[in-house]
């Protein structure tokens, strides 16, 4: 499958973005301490690929460190997309959340790939002995 553009929103439509991506590049679910919390599920792109359409001033930003910064519509409080510097995945990158894609079809999402991450324990590129929980 090639690369499509996807819409996708916060709950109450404040937040609006498009995003160029492929699902058959795979998704990947995380056990740190934030994404485990919010059953984070999503799908990386470079920041060319992501496009902010509506709602700038509407996002807050949560971060702890320049690694990612999860952003969330200040009103409905829906996370959107999480953006940062990672030097050990390729530098700048936007991580867009699933759940807010507007029209992705549910039999793509079915058969996207997951990779699991251990970011519970500082082991980003092997999954955890346990993933049925994330």
């Amino acid at each position: 499958m090639a690369k499509r553009t996807y819409r996708g929103s916060c709950h109450c439509g404040r937040v609006t973005f498009d995003v160029e991506l492929d699902f058959a590049a795979g998704t990947g679910r995380c056990n740190c301490s934030y994404c485990a919390k919010i059953r984070n599920w999503s799908v990386g792109v470079k920041p060319a690929e992501f496009h902010l359409l509506s709602g700038k001033d509407d996002l807050g930003d949560y971060t702890r460190s320049e690694a990612g910064h999860h952003c969330f519509c200040k009103t409905c409080g829906v996370g959107t997309h999480t953006w940062g510097t990672v030097p050990e995945i390729g530098g700048e990158y936007v991580s867009i959340r699933v759940a807010a894609l507007d029209d992705a079809p549910i039999e793509e999402l079915a058969g996207a790939p997951v990779r699991y991450m251990n970011g519970r324990d500082n082991d980003w590129f092997h999954p955890p002995a346990e993933t049925r929980h994330l």
